[in-house]
């Protein structure tokens, strides 16, 4: 079965909006619509898409801000950027800024969508590993995670988590690191939250007869590694 590729549409003009969806989506392309850049924002970390078509003129923070966020916190998503600027350095500073290509309105649709194809082809070359530890694997294109075979249900912010934790399993993810890359938001702010997350993430994760990954490491933060695994200072709590 061929997998359809995901689109996510970043537009904050409603009704282009639902036109450009609806042309994508008939030409089979599964297709995830906000409207503002912090919308965008949280969709392009929890959720892997194939390819981001990202409007430069956005309310609060624009297309070109968006992009620059996505790139430094290492999203490798293809970027279709679309404006009505046309001026040379504006191509430049989108391309500069990390988008893969420049779309300038008013466009055919025809055009669009050779574009978006011409950067889907490439996306495949280079397309995310599945994350494992063990008997647990994350497939960051599917969203799909599963524990010793069986498939686990688990919600946006429990999916982020688990993925920050596979990339960098066997070391210690920090709670202010959590904080500013799931919740984009200081610590203090949703200390508590993290805690509720954690708990609800290793209820699933670590349900019995599985053996425990998830360590809690008092004082730093936490690590996803076997029992018999973990390396460094710092007191280990599973519960």
């Amino acid at each position: 079965m061929i997998r359809a590729m995901r689109i996510l549409l970043i537009e904050d003009d409603r009704k282009a909006a639902r036109l450009l969806a609806r042309g994508l989506q008939e030409e089979g392309f599964v297709v995830d619509v906000v409207h503002t850049a912090e919308e965008g924002d949280e969709e392009a970390f929890v959720v892997a898409y194939d390819l981001i078509v990202l409007d430069w003129m956005l309310p609060g923070k624009d297309g070109l801000t968006l992009c620059r966020d996505l790139r430094q916190r290492g999203c490798k998503t293809p970027v279709l950027m679309l404006t009505a600027r046309d001026a040379l350095s504006d191509r430049v500073a989108g391309l500069n800024t990390g988008a893969d290509d420049y779309l300038t309105k008013p466009f055919a649709f025809d055009e669009l969508l050779a574009r978006v194809r011409a950067l889907l082809r490439r996306s495949e070359l280079v397309r995310p590993m599945v994350l494992a530890l063990a008997d647990l694997s994350l497939d960051p294109m599917s969203q799909r995670v599963l524990r010793g075979g069986m498939v686990l249900e688990l919600t946006h912010k429990e999916f982020a988590i688990l993925q920050i934790l596979l990339r960098h399993a066997g070391e210690v993810v920090s709670r202010s690191r959590l904080a500013e890359q799931v919740w984009k938001d200081d610590l203090i702010a949703i200390d508590n939250l993290i805690d509720v997350h954690i708990s609800n993430l290793r209820r699933k994760v670590d349900a019995p007869p599985a053996a425990p990954l998830i360590q809690t490491v008092r004082g730093r933060g936490f690590r996803l590694a076997l029992a018999d695994d973990g390396a460094g200072a710092g007191s280990v709590a599973h519960a």
